[in-house]
């Protein structure tokens, strides 16, 4: 019998690492060629399985596919598409495993969040009983850093490093300006229900002088009052006030600051605004010039100032997914497991993936000050090593080098197509 082909996709929300991980994860198993036939990855996520529309990565060169190690977004595409459970639409799963049963599939290596951690579960559930077993193998990848049992979440470092440097240099320059100018500003960072990315703007500054002066948290009900008590104390005391606010705030009742009345393609509610609805707040009450800005895409795709950090965790759980499917592991999760603060040590672990599906890891509350508006000591010892180290991409003429891939298709082999 031929050697089991690689399915290998991209879920949800990309990163500026998470095509590390696709490297890991290609590189690793063109190192037990012995072992593994072809690697495939689905066109656009799991979409790409369902449509039987998958790339033949073999097709890359050596160079092409380490190329990806400092390339940002998804080079296979990625897709916000949410399989409903078995007993909901249990002919998704079946087709899945019929494409796979088609191309020889007996590895799937799905990188993304909770939702793809659910998708992977229920697939090698499925597929025993279908006959066809495959060995599914969740690669961790989200910004929010909300997967549980893991230490940290490959994505969330880079991000992390990100906005604490965005805060640091606008602080900077609205602290210059602000006897005539602007006196308040507001970011806006990621995080719907996990305070993680805005915690690590708190990183920005040491002391209660340097910014951010305020961080509002999803784990913390938005109280006006107090805010814009500590907004006009800031003012008096330093002249300015820096707020770094998540997207996820929201009032004691559970509505959000800036629920949009929308939701998005896994059912959550789409949020954006948190940053408007804060800024007008300290405009109308309490009349101070304001600035805002909402990081958006900017932080998860700022490869250029990427954690060195980040990326070798990022590379190491797509190689160690491949390992650990070689070994006759299935259903889990490869998790960071922490050793040490400092000096900062760090090694690969596995999670079963019925402890880890559509669950998510908030903040502790230790690591949130009293007051609620900042952060711990010992938050700042758990973030600290996570951002450290650069790995620049490399660069032409002034830009970032980075790698296009040619994606050639995997020849059909199902009469049947399959509609989304």
């Amino acid at each position: 019998m031929s050697k089991p082909n690689a399915f290998y996709a991209q879920s949800g929300g990309v990163t500026a690492v998470i095509n590390a991980s696709a490297c890991g994860v290609i590189e690793t198993a063109r190192r037990h060629r012995g072992l593994i036939g072809r690697v495939y990855a689905g066109r656009n996520g799991i979409i790409g399985a369902l449509t039987e529309d998958m790339i033949d990565t073999n097709r890359e060169s050596a160079r092409a596919i380490a190329a990806l190690r400092h390339t940002p977004g998804g080079a296979f595409g990625s897709a916000r598409y949410k399989l409903k459970g078995l007993e909901e639409n249990r002919a998704e799963y079946e087709r899945l495993v019929e494409v796979f049963r088609a191309h020889n599939i007996g590895y799937f290596f799905y990188n993304g969040g909770g939702d793809s951690a659910d998708t992977c579960y229920k697939v090698s559930q499925l597929s025993k009983k279908m006959g066809f077993p495959v060995q599914a193998i969740h690669v961790p990848k989200t910004v929010d850093n909300d997967l549980p049992i893991t230490d940290t979440c490959p994505g969330f470092g880079s991000v992390a490093k990100y906005v604490a440097v965005s805060t640091r240099e606008a602080a900077l320059d609205v602290e210059s300006m602000a006897k005539t100018s602007t006196k308040v500003f507001v970011l806006e960072v990621m995080g719907r229900h996990a305070g993680w990315i805005a915690a690590a703007a708190g990183l920005a500054g040491q002391s209660r002088r340097e910014a951010p002066h305020v961080i509002l948290f999803p784990e913390v009900p938005f109280n006006e009052q107090a805010f814009l008590a500590r907004v006009k104390q800031s003012v008096e005391d330093y002249e300015y006030c820096v707020v770094v606010v998540s997207e996820g705030a929201a009032h004691p009742d559970g509505r959000f600051l800036a629920d949009a009345g929308t939701t998005d393609a896994f059912g959550h509610k789409q949020l954006g605004g948190a940053a408007q609805v804060i800024a007008q707040m300290v405009k109308d009450k309490l009349g101070f010039k304001y600035h805002y800005a909402i990081a958006d895409y900017l932080q998860r795709s700022a490869r250029h100032i990427a954690s060195a950090t980040d990326v070798e965790q990022a590379y190491a759980v797509g190689r160690a997914a491949v390992e650990m499917a070689l070994a006759g592991e299935n259903s889990v999760m490869a998790t960071i497991v922490r050793k040490s603060d400092k000096p900062y040590r760090w090694a690969i672990g596995s999670a079963p993936l019925g402890r880890v599906a559509n669950r998510e890891k908030m903040m502790p509350r230790k690591f949130i000050s009293k007051d609620g508006f900042g952060i711990t000591a010992s938050c700042r010892r758990y973030l600290e090593p996570l951002i450290r180290g650069e790995d620049y991409p490399p660069y032409r003429n002034g830009l970032p080098v980075y790698v296009t891939l040619k994606n050639v298709p995997v020849a059909k082999k199902l009469a049947q197509q399959f509609v989304l």
